[in-house]
């Protein structure tokens, strides 16, 4: 690897931390909310996220430089293909974040509507999702950036349940519909922050194992479900 190559790959692991350091805290920010709306946190939240937008595309344009200027192969190559990957996952959670915090604010007005423990409690875990890829992308950790990606379907279990229970909600309450509204927002808001953490994982484990896992999962059951057919 040249000296060259290396400094700006040093630069670009800089700068991919700082950004996520920045959209961690926008995403506690706005679960925060889920508790405690607050119209100024969400006005900052979205102040926030356009210096994310600004960072995504100096981030992405470096990612390009690299690979004209250098054109990496290997490891090297892998780590700019991640981290170009990484980056638009991490600029969508902070998408996200403002998204959750403007649904929480539409509560403000609607005391009788309790946010659901599991609610909270699934964003938590979304949360740490999120951070552990990240910690995973750091230390090169696939084993890591597996278990991430298999916490996914508790997520996907926890959104099915909630979104069940307030559609029942909004039978029981018609008069109630638009503050559960804004929940059922948020808790799809909340499932997708888990998504883009998964994605985060599958792209670390291509960057150790230069194995591309997405859709792998899928890709099982259909073959079993085939060869049973077959059978």
């Amino acid at each position: 690897m040249s000296v060259h190559l290396q400094t700006d790959l040093t630069a670009l692991h800089k700068d991919l931390l700082s950004m996520s350091a920045s959209v961690e805290d926008m995403i506690h920010r706005a679960v925060a909310q889920l508790s405690k709306p607050s119209i100024d946190d969400a006005r900052e939240l979205i102040d926030q996220d356009t210096a994310i937008d600004r960072w995504d595309v100096r981030i992405e344009e470096n990612c390009l430089k690299m690979l004209a200027l250098h054109q990496p192969v290997a490891i090297d190559l892998r780590r700019i293909t991640a981290v170009l990957k990484i980056v638009a996952e991490l600029e969508r959670v902070a998408d996200l974040a403002t998204n959750i915090a403007e649904r929480a604010c539409g509560l403000l007005d609607s005391p009788e509507v309790i946010v659901p423990d599991e609610l909270k409690e699934m964003a938590q875990q979304a949360v740490n999702m999120l951070h552990r890829a990240i910690d995973a992308y750091v230390d090169l950790d696939s084993d890591t950036a597996r278990q991430v990606c298999a916490e996914d379907d508790e997520i996907d279990a926890a959104n099915e349940r909630l979104i069940n229970e307030l559609i029942q909600q909004m039978h029981q309450h018609p008069d109630r519909v638009d503050p559960l509204l804004h929940l059922f927002s948020a808790v799809r808001q909340v499932e997708r922050v888990a998504d883009h953490a998964t994605n985060i994982a599958e792209d670390v484990v291509y960057l150790v194992e230069g194995r591309i896992i997405r859709h792998a999962r899928k890709l099982e059951r259909e073959a079993m479900s085939a060869g049973q057919e077959e059978g």
